[in-house]
């Protein structure tokens, strides 16, 4: 079935109701989409600051955690390799040394920061490795000398200890010889032993005589050595130990603190400043309200005085109205209306707020008009206004005055 004539009207008049709404829809959205992109922009603008500070007081937190790291942690540890010297001019050609080996070390960074520092102890240790050859398994026991000095060359410390060679029986010698035999002929392993002799155990460094270098000396002239090292370790106790040991979880330690107190500071500063700002803002209304109210004040007591001095003035203004009223040629037309005019003037007066002594009374208004300020005189009987100019046309010399006073 088709649709009727009325359906399409309903539906005609629908669509047509539905466009005055859509447009007053759309011009709501207008209205209200600036303001919600100012605030849009707003928030995102925030947030940036937000996250640039944040960014800011976690790399100072990280520069100054590093800071207290490298001050605070002295060197854990430093190797360096001892290089021995001795005398071969002999005269016996059955000596190949003719002096013991002899070697100066630096104990200096760069030949100028010192390793050690001051108060915290260290272990030394001298590493020799030595080949097993008869010669030194014959060689035995032997003495190793460790003289420290100070930067101007007087001896701080002297530490003195003995080292031999490992023994290995030859049964041991031909299995280890044996087993490793490919290591050994393809030149990845050597017949070698590494003597390691501790030289102090935990030396500190006197803040008056600090170390700058030292003289290793061995006492055998018949020693073999491949090489020799000299390492230096820190013994750490306490925080130092955990900075150390667990540097991972120190850093984070350290890093969260230094952000947390940062923040600390700069949200204590942002309230300080914000609120010294609306403090300085409540002192300005309070001046502003007192200005206004000591202005009130000052223009009160004018007004009093005004109405002070305009008082007599007025009492004779009122006379020469209530004169000019009675003597008026158009209230006066013969002597029997003029009585019965004066009586019901005397009648009607006091209708219009007019004391009986005084007849009629005015009431004084300064208004501002036209870049004056101008005395008016309001009648209380019949509420109209009476400019000082109007008054002084009548000639007397009490309006005068008025006008004299509208021009103060």
């Amino acid at each position: 079935m088709y649709p009727s004539k009325d359906e399409y009207s309903t539906d005609g008049s629908g669509v047509q109701d539905m466009g005055p709404r859509i447009s007053g829809l759309v011009v709501q959205i207008m209205e209200v989409m600036p303001v919600v992109l100012a605030r849009i922009r707003r928030k995102l603008l925030e947030m940036a600051i937000l996250i640039c500070v944040v960014l800011l007081v976690f790399w100072v937190a990280l520069f100054l955690y590093g800071s207290f790291y490298y001050s605070f942690m002295p060197t854990a540890n430093f190797i360096t390799p001892v290089n021995f010297a001795y005398r071969a001019d002999c005269s016996s050609p059955h000596h190949a040394m003719c002096s013991f080996p002899v070697s100066n070390v630096s104990l200096l960074k760069n030949g100028k920061h010192e390793v050690m520092t001051y108060s915290q102890p260290y272990q030394i240790t001298l590493e020799l490795e030595m080949p097993e050859s008869p010669a030194n398994q014959q060689l035995g026991m032997f003495l190793v000398k460790m003289s420290l000095y100070s930067k101007t060359g007087q001896i701080i410390d002297v530490s003195t200890r003995s080292a031999m060679l490992h023994y290995r029986s030859s049964l041991l010698k031909a299995l280890d010889t044996l087993m490793f035999s490919p290591m050994l002929l393809s030149g990845v392993s050597e017949q070698k032993q590494s003597v390691m002799v501790e030289l102090y155990s935990e030396f500190r460094v006197d803040s008056y005589k600090p170390t700058a270098g030292a003289v290793i000396e061995i006492h055998s002239q018949h020693i073999q050595i491949y090489r020799a090292d000299l390492y230096i370790f820190a013994h750490f106790t306490g925080i130092r130990y955990l900075l150390y040991h667990f540097p991972l979880t120190s850093t984070l330690i350290g890093v969260m603190s230094n952000f947390a107190f940062l923040s600390l500071i700069i949200g204590l500063s942002y309230l300080q400043f914000s609120l010294g700002d609306r403090r300085s803002s409540g002192e300005e209304e309070l001046q502003e309200a007192d200005f206004e109210f000591d202005m009130d004040q000052y223009e009160m007591k004018e007004r009093e005085e005004l109405n002070d001095h305009s008082e007599p003035q007025h009492e004779g203004i009122s006379k020469v109205i209530t004169k000019s009223m009675l003597d008026s040629p158009i209230t006066m037309r013969n002597k029997d209306t003029a009585d019965y005019n004066s009586d019901e003037m005397e009648e009607s007066i006091p209708d219009m707020g007019v004391d009986e002594s005084e007849h009629v009374e005015y009431e004084p208004i300064c208004m501002f008009e036209e870049g004056e300020m101008i005395l008016r005189q309001r009648n209380l009987s019949a509420m109209m206004l009476q400019t000082s100019q109007a008054l002084s046309d009548t000639g007397d010399k009490n309006l005068n005055g008025v006008g004299a006073c509208l021009s103060s």
